[in-house]
């Protein structure tokens, strides 16, 4: 199914083979037939998902050894050559595996009839076709696995593989612990039957519509919308979900709608055993990094003057925007008038102050004080020459 398969000759160069035709040939050497079904070929080549490719059948745009596919009933060996809409699929690439944190209204499809938005389609560029392992619903959120491996998908679905989906859930209502503890042996509703669920009541808080609750789940089924309706049948409504871990893998501080590619070692020492030898990744560096945020663009300020704390940096779609007022929302206080503010002043109460202590307020000026205080000026030397040439009073007669 590689490149180098392109001239469509068999193995002794007769002409295309039929299909299965390579798979017997092995067979009939002693070799040992290594085969998988088309629809699995073409999911582990990343074409489309094993529906998906039911469907391409049924419009006839897949052949195999250049003979029309008309049933998926089909296995393909290693010698054959599978064609879609006239392309050669090529070799499937090592398997990969992706941590995404899926927000809510987002639908885990990759189309959707009504056409409400879906994971696949708010996925960054770079990346291969993907498939989900399990599904989130379009009002949940958390930890998603994706993978390029429909086989490895499949094989973590299963309750079989005994990894535990862990969640936490904020539900209204009242409850005990002592009731959540009943689920550990399992319920069923509605003629479903679930298995043990592991419940532990984290916080509540009481009022006036109820209590709000927050508990943390943990399940290994994963059955479609097994949380909600378990604590529905409790008597409490969910309110939101959040998936915190899928197996060893953990939603950590993963932000919304971010993806990140688990590296090749990772996979080799926790999943070797269910994927496929030649399929195991090589090396240590994982193949696809996030794109790079846009800086953002903050407006300058003078050296040696602290930001106010109001103040918040321009964004580059909003270069002119005004900065938003700190004024409390509502109508503006009306401005007192001066005959109300001199009014108010005269009801201001005096201040009180220690006996003997100056008045500062009504008692004269600083100028004249420290006139005052000065001590008298000597008389010149002409006041003291008119005052001896003044004559005195006249001596007293002698008795």
């Amino acid at each position: 199914m590689s490149g180098d398969r392109l001239k469509h000759k068999g193995e002794h160069g007769s002409g295309p083979e039929a299909p299965g035709q390579a798979l017997a040939s092995r067979g009939a050497r002693g070799e040992a037939p290594s085969a998988e079904r088309v629809a699995k070929v073409l999911a582990r080549a990343g074409v489309a998902s094993r529906r998906e490719v039911e469907r391409l059948i049924a419009e006839g745009r897949v052949a195999l050894n250049g003979t029309v596919l008309t049933t998926p009933a089909v296995s393909v060996g290693r010698g054959d050559i599978l064609t879609v809409n006239g392309e050669v699929v090529g070799e499937a690439e090592p398997t990969r595996l992706f941590r995404h944190h899926k927000p809510v209204g987002l639908l885990t499809s990759h189309n959707d009839p009504k056409g409400r938005p879906t994971v696949f389609e708010q996925l960054p560029p770079g990346l291969p076709r993907l498939i989900s392992v399990g599904r989130l619903d379009i009002n949940s959120e958390g930890l998603l696995l994706l993978t390029n491996d429909g086989g490895l998908a499949r094989a973590l679905e299963l309750p079989s593989s005994g990894w535990v989906r862990r969640y936490r859930a904020r539900a209204r209502g009242r409850v005990t612990q002592e009731k959540l503890d009943t689920l550990q042996n399992g319920v069923t509703i509605e003629g479903v039957a679930y298995g043990p669920i592991e419940a532990r009541l984290d916080k509540a808080k009481e009022g006036p519509q109820g209590a709000n609750l927050w508990i943390s789940v943990a399940l290994t089924e994963g059955k479609n919308r097994e949380v909600r309706r378990v604590l529905e049948h409790l008597g409490l409504k969910v309110n939101r979900l959040i998936r915190l871990a899928y197996g060893p893998f953990q939603l950590g501080t993963l932000e919304p709608g971010g993806v990140e590619e688990v590296g090749p070692r990772v996979i080799r020492e926790l999943l070797a055993e269910r994927i496929a030898p030649e399929a195991l990744p090589k090396g240590e560096k994982v193949g696809w990094t996030p794109p790079a945020r846009p800086a953002q663009v903050q407006r300058r300020r003078p050296a040696g003057r602290a930001p106010e704390p109001w103040s918040r940096p321009r964004t580059p779609s909003r270069p002119n925007a005004r900065r938003r007022s700190t004024r409390p929302v509502g109508p503006r206080p009306r401005r007192p008038s001066r005959a109300e503010s001199r009014a108010a002043r005269r009801r201001r109460p005096r201040s009180r102050r220690p006996t003997g202590a100056p008045d500062r307020r009504n008692g004269p000026s600083r100028r004249f004080a420290r006139a005052r205080a000065r001590p008298p000026a000597s008389p010149s030397r002409t006041a003291r020459q008119a005052s001896e040439a003044r004559p005195g009073p006249p001596p007293p007669e002698p008795g």
